[in-house]
């Protein structure tokens, strides 16, 4: 699905964005003032607020302190809250996060002689598949609104197999520490960029009058002038977006054709990329003109504006720093990279625990390299999960479980919680689908007997079959809902019903049959 284009916005309500780096310092000198004045951080904070509130003007600049403000001083307390919108239980789960989370934001406020020496304790998560282990650490890097990437265990081979090598979790971190700081920086100068826009192509509608040196004085001041009167009634209307279907001719840069193909054992995107940024140096891009409409071309040169005003080695620099001390690392499935102390010594079991032997170093804290330069990964956060089922977290090599110092069990989901998980979640499945259907003009309704028996229906597949946890709802609620989203554009109906009587009668004769409940449940 392509983006919505940008609505042309009257320049006069286009408002200036606070810039990022003018809050910073002023946050900075207002904590080198608490420490002068032996106030504590808290207040310190609350000097930044007001200091950069009164240096920024309009309520953009007021909104983007105080959300920096709420990020920086969540408690513990405070962001397992935060949790509980989204995820039901798992008490000890999201305390052991918050407490993490919150470490750093201690780090950042002591001496730099000992910062350095203080690193995270990364977090074992051990626990039955849908659970929340995921969402949790999803919802904590949104929090922090800091990098974060998942990976898979399984996916990685050791160095010397073909496939992708563990430091590759490092380079998409920092990928995208840099998109993130970016769009970011992006939004500071989009204003500026959206005026420059403007003006090329009034340029285009309009080009400049050529002054031609045997006209007289008098003549060319009458020419300037009336080019300068046509040009601002032009301005006028393309800021009321009437000139939005004028076709203009933009010269834009053409698709690159594909390199020729090597062997690499690296993933071919990741070899693809490189060579590309190799090659971009010695060719030159190509560009070849098209005649296009006013509002396709706006957001076409939207982009060359943003690249001429952005400096990309700040951005970098940026990126790199932010990847390094507030990254975030998911490995999900690392139980799939253990042998069974049980099993013998031959087969996969080897290039298993060489992904664990390659998977150390970068978890203990080493230098990765990438294409934007060396990312320190000592003090990146690193969250891994696994249900265990044939084996257990002693059965990681030594120096790896010493990595991962926090070990906490997950529990399995109740009943109980079940209903909780339908209901209380501000992404709640059951509001999902109410959404979902009030886009058709339909409300939809559950009873709390219905949500009751959905939780029994859910539960009972668990027991008898594979426990998926919670992800059963999904197949349960899916099953329930089909026949009605799938019939509702033309039914007619604005309200729809779901009660006990109704959730049985449509799923009883699927959980009669084994095999159906097998395939569709």
């Amino acid at each position: 699905m392509r983006t919505p284009k940008r609505k042309p916005v009257p320049l006069a309500q286009r408002k200036r964005r606070a810039p990022r780096e003018l809050l910073g310092r002023l946050r900075a000198s207002d904590k080198d003032g608490a420490k002068a004045g032996g106030g504590s951080a808290h207040g310190g904070s609350a000097g930044g607020s007001a200091a950069a509130a009164a240096a920024v003007e309009g309520p953009a600049g007021d909104g983007a302190t105080k959300e920096a403000e709420e990020v920086e001083e969540l408690t513990p307390r405070q962001i397992v809250e935060e949790l509980d919108k989204y995820v039901i239980g798992q008490k000890d789960a999201k305390r052991a996060v918050a407490i993490s989370l919150r470490n750093r934001w201690r780090r950042w406020r002591i001496e730099e002689d000992i910062r350095d020496e203080i690193l995270p304790n990364n977090i074992l998560l051990i626990g039955p598949t849908g659970v929340g282990k995921t969402e949790i650490a999803r919802r904590l890097a949104r929090l922090a609104q800091a990098p974060f990437v998942k990976v898979e265990a399984s996916k990685f081979t050791e160095v010397g197999y073909v496939g992708r090598d563990v430091e590759s979790m490092i380079r998409d971190l920092l990928e995208l520490a840099v998109n993130m700081v970016r769009s970011e920086r992006t939004a500071e100068v989009e204003e500026e960029a959206w005026e420059a826009v403007d003006d090329r192509i009034l340029d285009l509608l309009l080009p400049p009058p050529k002054r031609d040196d045997s006209e007289r004085p008098a003549a060319e001041a009458n020419a300037e002038a009336r080019y300068k009167e046509t040009r601002e009634k032009l301005k006028k209307q393309l800021a009321d977006g009437k000139l939005e279907r004028r076709l203009v001719e933009i010269d834009v840069a053409s698709a690159r054709s594909a390199p020729l193909e090597i062997f690499s054992n690296q993933p071919w995107d990741e070899t693809e990329s490189n060579l590309q940024e190799f090659l971009s140096g010695f060719m030159p891009q190509r560009r070849k003109r098209r005649k296009v409409a006013v509002s396709e071309a706006r957001e076409l040169l939207f982009q060359e504006e943003v690249n001429k005003l952005l400096d990309m080695d700040k951005v970098i620099s940026e990126a790199l720093d932010r990847a390094e001390n507030t990254g975030i690392v998911f490995i999900d499935e690392i139980d799939k990279i253990v042998a069974p102390s049980s099993g013998g010594g031959a087969g996969p079991d080897i290039s298993r625990e060489g992904v664990q032997r390659d998977l150390l170093p970068v978890v203990e804290g080493s230098n990765v390299p990438t294409k934007y330069g060396m990312v320190k990964t000592d003090h990146i956060l690193f969250l891994a999960s696994g249900a265990f089922h044939h084996s257990k977290p002693s059965d990681l090599i030594p120096e790896l479980q010493g990595r991962f110092p926090i070990r906490v069990e997950m529990q399995s989901l109740s009943q109980k919680d079940f209903v909780r998980i339908l209901t209380e979640p501000e992404n709640a499945l059951v509001k999902q689908y109410q959404a979902l259907l009030a886009s058709d003009g339909v409300k939809l309704t559950f009873d709390d007997e219905a949500i009751e028996e959905i939780s029994r229906i859910a539960t009972r597949v668990n027991e008898e079959m594979e426990n998926i946890g919670a992800r059963r709802l999904h197949t349960v609620i899916s099953t329930l809902l089909e026949d009605v989203l799938f019939d509702v554009p033309e039914s007619g109906k604005k309200k729809i019903r779901m009660t006990r009587q109704y959730v049985q009668e449509k799923l009883e004769p699927v959980l009669k049959s084994p095999d159906l409940t097998r395939y569709i449940l």
